[in-house]
């Protein structure tokens, strides 16, 4: 856990930057092709007749569709001069007229201009760094500001250039805060600029066509866009941005490849480093040297990443958590996304409360699977979340658990199936979820059948990655008043997807809606917790309400179902001993503590340029992680670190001893710690199976009193 946190702090885009004239000479221009007016207008009419979000097709959407496509093609304000945003300005209320006839040419003329800008802009970085006479100058007091919303477009060549030489010392301060000395970093800046150059000039008319309609469709909703035949072919990236052979989901954000999020149960998952965010600069194979692909296109850099089972790639990539002015790199065995490794697993966590062991159940759902393949083949032990969890239920009740706890956290959802049928063990006959399509018309038929399997004490807990068929799992529970709900809000992603084929490529585009039994939405609010935990990810930076042009949260009639209210009456009390406990457990403390420096970090709108400045501030990161650690460890009676350096190593340290011990004696130890260590490594479990306790005491307590008043009142009479 708190190797996790060292590297966890606020998200920094940086930026490039330089000062003369640019005289480098302008690419040939990419042109239309025949058939893409009329697959564009077929791209047009879909949207317009077919998704869910009903709207005009007016000025009014013209005027989004141009920023959204400038954004689109430089959200970091890094290429576009002032004088190019006033000559688009032409556009702003004709692209739905000329949208309606197929007219893409606005769309190419603008790629044009910003693979222009950008290739002269790199041609003259590599000029720079090729010149033995240019002396970088790292005693500056300059800055640079790398959030484009404080900067204003560029308004002349010469700015930009300036800027692009500020951004060039920045990139060259960060090799060298990562070993490298100033000639190597030259060099690797070169190709990493002049492998920027070839991507610019690979692109091509299909490409540009993909960029412009997909700006299109994201005025629409954000899980709506087109995927032109080679994404399709090449991994279905638009569709499911998986990483193959590492299991990951990445997009790119502006000249980086941008892990938005890790598959539960693959490589990545295991290995534990990789986290949502992070931005991957650079790819090796093996011990082969690390290609450098910053500025690469996403399915070049999936083509690296990809590889056969059991072979290793090495991925240097920027944590977006923590000090990101250095790189780190990781090695990571490629394999694929099994299905066991997903499966939900159970384990046992005793709770003190009130002088009383309480033996609680957690079952840990990382995904709601099932295996359709052996499904359709009648395969009788084909693997299903349902199936899986429902043996876990049976395990724990022959366990004699008092309470169950069901993690959620970081599940994205998956088949609507497994959501329904496993609320269908927990509580009796009822609806579990409507669906309501761009028609209007309300589907109610997602049903539990069967009386509950498990009846006791139940808890669910979320965060904001928890999604799609968690939040209609976890929404059902909270209705009935089945479980109480505790964590963050979670993602908020209350729509379905439909892929329909198009002349040329594949359309994926939003049909339906997600909404709970109670009549709300699941969209963009997602759920919210009775109980709320700090949240280890950014709440504006991450989920559905971070989505330009994301559906809103509405809501419909609800559908009749048992609602059990004895639960709200336990909200205010444990909330209560939830913040005293808050205050007084170290563990839990010392995340609060990582999480507000990691705000702090965030609230950063600038870097200096100056490389002292640069290397105390990386120095800081490690020393305000390294105090929080010691005053957990002393608040426990523990001994502290004696220096900065032992409390790099000691993560290194325990890795080495535990990799020697034989296989049984470590499987052994780990069981024997697995108790002592989890408020350790997961405080917030911890600290869930502490409410949950404490609500099977008060339970009890009520009950007893209960029947000390019925025989009192029994003997009375």
């Amino acid at each position: 856990m708190y190797q996790l946190f060292r590297t966890l702090s606020c998200r920094l885009i940086f930026l490039p930057t330089l000062i003369f004239s640019l005289s480098v000479a302008a690419s040939v221009p990419i042109e239309t092709e025949d058939g893409q007016s009329s697959l564009y207008r077929e791209i047009f009419e879909r949207l317009a007749s077919r998704h869910y979000r009903s709207q005009e097709i007016d000025d009014a959407l013209s005027v989004r569709y141009l920023d959204e496509y400038i954004n689109t093609l430089d959200s970091g304000k890094n290429y576009f001069l002032q004088s190019d945003i006033d000559e688009f300005e032409k556009w702003r209320s004709k692209l739905d007229d000329l949208s309606k006839r197929g007219d893409i040419e606005p769309g190419f003329i603008m790629f044009n201009r910003v693979r222009d800008r950008a290739m002269a802009q790199l041609e003259r970085n590599i000029t720079l760094l090729e010149d033995e006479n240019y002396v970088f100058d790292f005693d500056t007091s300059d800055s640079i500001i790398f959030d484009p919303e404080l900067r204003s477009w560029f308004k002349s060549q010469a700015e930009a250039s300036e800027f692009w030489e500020k951004r060039l010392v920045d990139s060259m301060i960060r090799l060298i805060l990562n070993e490298k000395e100033e000639a190597d970093a030259r060099e690797l800046l070169v190709k990493r600029y002049k492998n920027q150059i070839k991507q610019f000039e690979q692109r091509d008319s299909q490409d540009v066509l993909q960029l412009y309609a997909n700006a299109l469709a994201a005025l629409y909703d954000p899980h709506t866009s087109y995927f032109s035949p080679r994404t399709n072919e090449n991994f279905q990236i638009n569709m499911s941005l998986s990483l193959e052979g590492i299991g990951a989901e990445l997009s790119t954000e502006d000249d980086y490849t941008k892990i938005n999020r890790i598959v539960p149960g693959g490589p990545a998952d295991l290995h534990g480093v990789l986290k949502a965010e992070d931005k991957i600069v650079g790819v090796g194979q093996a011990e082969e040297d690390i290609v450098d692909v910053i500025g690469w296109r996403i399915d070049d850099v999936v083509a690296l990443i990809r590889g056969a089972k059991d072979t290793t790639v090495r991925l240097q990539f920027i944590p977006s958590k923590g000090d990101s002015s250095n790189t780190k790199t990781i090695t990571i065995v490629r394999d694929t996304v099994k299905l066991e490794n997903k499966s939900a697993q159970s384990k046992i966590l005793n709770i003190v409360n009130e002088g009383q062991t309480y033996k609680l159940g957690v079952i840990d759902i990382p995904a709601f699977y099932m295996d359709f393949e052996a499904y359709r083949a009648r395969d009788p032990n084909y693997k299903s979340t349902t199936r899986d969890v429902y043996k876990l239920v049976e395990e724990l009740k022959d366990a004699d658990v008092d309470g169950i706890v069901v993690d959620l956290r970081s599940n994205g959802g998956g088949s609507l199936y497994e959501a329904t049928s496993l609320t269908d063990l927990f509580i009796d006959y009822g609806p579990v979820v409507q669906i309501r399509d761009s028609d209007m018309r309300v589907q109610r038929n997602q049903r539990a059948y069967r009386r509950a399997v498990y009846n006791g004490p139940l808890l669910v807990m979320i965060n904001r990655l928890s999604a799609s068929a968690s939040e209609i799992f976890a929404g059902a529970l909270q209705d009935y008043g089945r479980a109480l709900v505790v964590g963050s809000q979670s993602f908020g992603k209350g729509t379905v997807q439909d892929i329909t084929a198009l002349s040329s490529g594949q359309l994926k585009m939003t049909v339906s809606k997600f909404y709970r039994v109670s009549g709300d939405s699941t969209q963009h609010r997602g759920i919210l917790p009775d109980i709320s935990f700090p949240s280890v990810h950014d709440l504006d930076e991450v989920g559905e309400s971070h989505q330009d042009n994301a559906l809103p949260w509405d809501s419909i009639h609800r559908v009749p179902h048992q609602t059990k209210d004895e639960l709200k009456a336990f909200i205010s009390p444990l909330t209560e001993s939830h913040l005293e406990r808050r205050k007084e457990d170290p563990d839990f403390a010392s995340l609060i503590e990582r999480i507000e420096l990691s705000d702090k970090w965030a609230r950063e709108k600038s870097l200096s340029l100056n490389l002292e400045q640069r290397r105390i501030r990386s120095a800081s990161w490690d020393l305000g992680l390294f105090e929080i650690e010691n005053r957990r460890l002393l608040a426990k009676g523990q001994e502290p670190f004696a220096t900065l350096e032992a409390w790099r190593n000691s993560d290194e340290i325990n890795e080495e001893n535990e990799s020697d011990l034989p296989e049984e004696q470590a499987q052994l130890q780990e069981e024997e710690e697995e108790e002592a260590n989890i408020s350790e490594t997961d405080p917030l479990l911890f600290e869930a199976g502490k409410i949950l306790g404490q609500q099977i005491f008060i339970e009890s307590t009520r009950k007893v009193q209960r029947l000390a008043q019925v025989e009192s009142e029994r003997v009375n009479d």
